[in-house]
């Protein structure tokens, strides 16, 4: 009987959406930019890594013909002369905007209903409501940011204040975000988890998708570094999706990183999280040796996007693909007969694109496993194809949204 992975690498968009203007992103292409600044040795860091791009499990699946597809841009340093090796092709994102919990439920086989809430781009940036909502319900004097901000930036520039004043440091982005970040010992982890419940319900009625706790350490002598504690906490995700099909059927759920706070613990089973990239591949080869005949895992990697696509980190972005590429022969040995996987993304961000912000891109889809013929699927037109082919795969009932690729 059949097994299922999904695996997310966080942000690693192909370039290509037609209405990436939309959003300020019109030629943005994370992997294509990728590999032509590392090419043109932007990507060098000593110690580091240097030269191209080097992902040649990812290219032998087919990865460069997914990104000139999706582009029209070949990245440098991936094979032309090859035969992929998996079924390869490309998604565009069906629901509005470029967060990560719309593109997570649409790979799921369930897009968003309607567009999320934003704050906008000015300052203050919160409603007076929210605000003093949170002051007198989170127990709080003030809370300070107030702005869109790059949360490592905001930190370092607020984080001695929020020390002195014991105020949380709020802020947001172009996601439907609210975003909290306070000192994991001053102010308390656990008293920061619950201001962020609070803040979850002042932000229902303005559909803010997601409220994030960013605990971070440090001191204003030696400076402020965020810890591996963040916690999401999410809308409810629409009914319908591959992980509800799933629970239907009695099958075994095993959710990794923050896919069980992206999909607000809803039909997620299993849910582990560890501390980055290599943490959350262990945890997926050591839940697909024990899962059984139906199950699924769904991973989230989220280093690209928080460590290096945030920080416009082109070296540091580069490494962690060539990291997460070199343990892939791992879980090819590990996968057995009737098993499919699929690498995609939920959404972009351009290493060397201007601000701090995700990237309306497309999706790279790759699906691979013993006795997979490789071919190309072509231009997918939801994320939302890869939960139904999944569904089919797993020989569950049809998802709310998506056309099989199978």
């Amino acid at each position: 009987m059949a097994r299922a992975i999904i695996l997310v690498l966080d942000s690693v968009g192909c370039g290509g959406a037609r209405d990436a203007a939309l959003y300020g992103d019109a030629g943005a292409n994370t992997l294509g930019h990728l590999a032509r600044a590392c090419a043109a040795g932007q990507g060098d860091r000593k110690g580091l890594r240097r030269g191209h791009l080097q992902a040649p499990n990812l290219d032998a699946l087919g990865l460069g013909f997914v990104v000139e597809a999706s582009s029209g841009d070949w990245p440098p340093g991936f094979s032309r002369g090859i035969e992929p090796k998996a079924l390869w092709g490309y998604a565009v994102e069906r629901a509005h905007g470029k967060d990560t919990p719309a593109g997570h439920w649409e790979m799921a086989g369930a897009p968003a209903a309607s567009a999320f809430g934003f704050f906008p781009k000015e300052q203050p940036c919160f409603p007076l409501e929210l605000t003093q909502g949170l002051i007198a319900k989170g127990g709080v004097p003030g809370v300070l940011g107030n702005c869109h901000a790059s949360g490592v930036e905001i930190i370092q520039r607020l984080g001695a204040e929020h020390l002195r004043t014991g105020a949380p440091i709020c802020y947001t982005s172009v996601d439907s975000v609210f975003q909290i970040a306070a000192h994991e010992e001053a102010f308390g982890l656990e008293r920061l988890y619950d201001f962020c419940r609070v803040a979850r319900r002042l932000c229902d009625p303005l559909n803010i998708g997601r409220v994030i706790a960013r605990p971070f350490k440090g001191d204003p002598s030696k400076g402020f570094t965020r810890t591996p504690h963040r916690k999401d906490f999410a809308v409810a995700p629409p009914s319908g999706n591959l992980l509800e099909r799933v629970r239907e059927a009695d099958g075994a759920m095993v959710s990794i990183g923050k896919v069980g706070d992206i999909f607000a613990h809803r039909f997620t089973g299993r849910e582990i999280k560890r501390d980055g990239n290599m943490a959350h591949f262990d945890a997926m080869l050591e839940a697909l040796h024990e899962l059984p005949d139906g199950g699924l895992i769904f991973a989230n990697f989220l280093d690209f996007d928080t460590e290096f696509g945030h920080r416009r980190d082109i070296a540091g972005y580069a490494h962690c693909l060539e990291a997460f590429d070199a343990r892939l022969p791992e879980l090819l040995a590990a996968m057995r007969p009737g098993d499919l996987a699929v690498i995609s993304a939920d959404h972009g961000n351009d290493p060397t694109w201007a601000g701090w912000d995700h990237t309306r891109e497309h999706a790279p889809v790759l699906a691979f496993g013993p006795g997979v013929a490789g071919r190309s699927i072509g231009r997918r037109e939801s994320f939302a194809d890869i939960g139904a082919s999944l569904a089919v795969h797993l020989g569950l009932p049809a998802t709310a949204s998506g056309a099989s690729f199978l």
